[in-house]
């Protein structure tokens, strides 16, 4: 799966690159027809401690899913993110194993 990682607004480091596309692989082990996804990094500019934003698009085969998480940092919202889609990708996984 191809593994896009889009900061807003600032430069991001390789460690939490690599930590991302880590994460996101884990995903084809629920549902093997991933093509790719996009990762948006967002910090808020607000004066609250959960001000990064993390934003996952995954691209399916006939849908996408989106998933937004805000947390205190940035590995938590992805880990919260890509929690949420593994319940959403076994969801499209079974569905389509009942049409079959």
């Amino acid at each position: 799966m191809k593994v896009n990682v889009h900061a807003v607004n600032f430069t991001v480091d390789r460690k939490l690159v690599d930590f991302i596309e880590e994460r996101l692989g884990k995903l084809e082990k629920f549902y093997d027809k991933v093509v790719s996804s996009d990762v948006f990094l967002k910090v808020d500019n607000t004066s609250e401690k959960e001000n990064k934003i993390v934003e996952v698009k995954i691209h399916v085969p006939g849908d996408d899913f989106m998933v937004k998480k805000q947390c205190k940092t940035f590995e938590e919202a992805v880990e919260l993110s890509s929690e949420s889609l593994e319940r959403l990708l076994v969801k499209r996984k079974e569905k389509i194993r009942t049409h079959i």
